[in-house]
């Protein structure tokens, strides 16, 4: 008997010793688990967190190398001795990408760079071939049209654009080149060759002097660049523009002089109207065709005269680069979707379709004019005339497909120009017949 009990009670502690090794070792894993995952945490977000005092650090290592003469720009005097650069605040961190609020000489602007440091960018060759030159006997000068051919090919990589095509910034800048008729130095030639191979600015700095629907760059100091700051759009709610934050724009309002105050009654078809204006100003009026991506409100802003600018240009494509994209391996449509830009998977070659099977008014109408004017915000005003023929050519605006007629699409996009027309007009007529309407009123479908 006391045999049996012995070798009960040795059974038993042998399986509480395992349960207890397995609780230590599950303990063990889940702790080691716990503390690599905030490592993970902190190393990709709050390493990355956008705080003031970082920013602060990051613009005085531009001032750093623009003293030591590694970099330059015709914003580092005022950013970095005149002290005519106010930082303002961090706006975000995102991917390595830093953008700030500051305000130069009195007007707000945003600065820019796609990384933090100016090292972080490739090294123009030329300087490395230029020093070569030097330590064989003598320093070899870079002539203007050496800068422009080295531009040009940055900007069709980038862009994915012929030299040959309306491509206006090399020959912009061949002309200034050739008037100024001098060298330049290295701090402006690395400066140059950092910016350029920043997408962004590139993009914007080829298109700000062919259309007004981009935001403007106004100076750059190094890597970073200053952009004109505008009325961004939000994505919450539907608080899509502030008229409290048209005021921090620079630009002109077409009614200064006049006694006709902004109503937001007024601002909605006529902030809708230029969105039209934007997207026929995009697919026909350059050599090739635009294509916006990543469309949403908080990548759009607008100007005091109510014309609406894309702020956010990474996911912009012309149509050589966009097809490059969109012609990857597949096995279903839903491969060849790229954010917004979508195309067809051919099932025989498992190939996606080098073609964008939608187009940036459809998506427009559904993302952006669908919400505005839904009957659910417009209230009581849903079952007006004009606004239920609004409505209805917004939804077939949102299922057009992008393979079908273009006569369709083009009496489409008419359609909803007249009615936004129409709509001002009604606006216009109504005005002076009370005080409802006037600047601080929220309207129903947009809450500005």
């Amino acid at each position: 008997m006391w045999r049996s009990l012995r070798g009960a009670l040795r059974c038993l502690g042998v399986k509480v010793c395992r349960r207890s090794v397995l609780l230590v070792v599950l303990l063990w894993l889940a702790s080691w688990l716990f503390l690599n995952g905030l490592v993970f945490v902190h190393r990709n977000m709050f390493s990355d967190f956008c705080t003031d005092d970082k920013s602060k650090e990051i613009l005085q290592r531009v001032c750093d190398e623009y003293q030591q003469g590694v970099l330059t720009g015709d914003l580092c005097e005022d950013l970095c001795v005149a002290g005519r650069v106010e930082y303002k605040r961090c706006l975000y961190y995102e991917n390595g990408k830093k953008v700030m609020a500051a305000s130069w000489r009195g007007v707000p602007v945003v600065l820019k760079s796609k990384l933090e440091n100016f090292s972080s960018y490739e090294a123009l060759a030329l300087l490395e071939y230029q020093d070569a030159a030097g330590g064989a006997g003598g320093e070899e000068e870079l002539s203007p049209l050496d800068v422009v051919f080295y531009a040009t090919l940055e900007i069709k990589n980038s862009l994915g654009l012929e030299t040959g095509t309306n491509l206006t910034l090399p020959r912009l800048w061949g002309q200034k080149l050739k008037e100024n008729e001098r060298t330049y130095s290295r701090a402006e030639l690395a400066s140059l060759w950092a910016l350029l191979q920043q997408e962004e600015y590139t993009f914007l700095r080829v298109l700000q002097d062919l259309t007004h629907h981009v935001a403007k760059i106004l100076g750059s100091c190094g890597h970073f660049y200053a952009v004109e700051y505008l009325a961004a759009g939000h994505a919450w709610d539907q608080h899509i523009f502030s008229l409290e934050e048209l005021t921090l724009s620079p630009s002109p309002s077409p009614w200064s002089g006049q006694e006709k105050m902004i109503t937001a009654k007024d601002m909605v078809p006529r902030v809708a109207l230029s969105f039209l204006e934007m997207v026929e100003h995009f697919e026909n009026d350059f050599s090739h065709r635009l294509h916006l991506c990543d469309i949403k409100p908080e990548n759009f802003a607008i100007r005091k005269d109510l014309t609406v600018v894309a702020i956010d240009v990474d996911m912009a494509f012309f149509e050589p680069k966009m097809r490059d994209i969109l012609e990857q391996n597949c096995t279903n449509d839903n491969d060849c979707n790229f954010f917004d830009c979508i195309s067809n998977c051919d099932t025989t070659k498992n190939r996606c379709g080098p073609k964008r099977r939608n187009s940036n008014l459809q998506v427009i109408c559904e993302k952006i004019f669908r919400p505005w004017f839904s009957p659910t915000l417009l209230g009581a005003k849903a079952g007006l005339p004009l606004q239920v023929e609004l409505q209805r050519a917004v939804q077939e605006c949102a299922e057009i497909d992008g393979g079908e007629d273009a006569r369709r699409t083009r009496a489409v996009r008419e359609q909803l120009q007249d009615l936004l027309v129409e709509l001002i007009r009604e606006d216009t007529g109504n005005q002076g017949e009370g005080q409802e309407h006037k600047m601080r009123r929220v309207h129903t479908a947009l809450n500005f």
